[in-house]
């Protein structure tokens, strides 16, 4: 293997780890007791759309030859998921449909621009 094809899949495997650490760090976020505090962010809105769009963009750097498709139904099933067990009484969090709005509108945020490229070459 050349250092350059090495270098690649280094990165490529780094993405991975990236994106499965980040899925498991957001269902604890999404799990965890309710904090009280503010934080650095308020809105929880915000807080979603900031945590599916980096989501979306480690999904595409950790699959970067395949269709953005699987990874924007799984990031959509993921937060469906999420806002699922939150409504479990045991949870003690809310779930509402306007968290997984945001999430689905995050994701096509993130995945927007990169399909606009292809989609203006295809058109020329």
């Amino acid at each position: 293997m050349t250092r350059p094809q090495l270098q690649s899949w280094q990165a490529l495997r780094l993405a991975r780890i990236a994106f499965l650490l980040a899925l498991a760090i957001g269902l604890w976020l999404a799990l965890k007791p309710v904090d009280l505090g503010p934080g650095l962010i308020p809105w929880d809105k915000a807080k979603h759309f900031i945590a599916f769009y980096v989501l979306a963009g480690l999904g595409a750097a950790a699959l970067p030859h395949r269709s953005l498709w699987p990874p924007a139904l799984f990031l959509a099933a993921y937060g469906a998921a999420i806002e699922g067990l939150q409504a479990l009484p045991m949870i003690g969090r809310d779930a509402e449909w306007a968290d997984w709005l945001t999430d689905l509108i995050a994701v096509g945020a993130c995945y927007g621009p990169l399909l606009l490229g292809p989609w203006r070459r295809w058109t020329r």
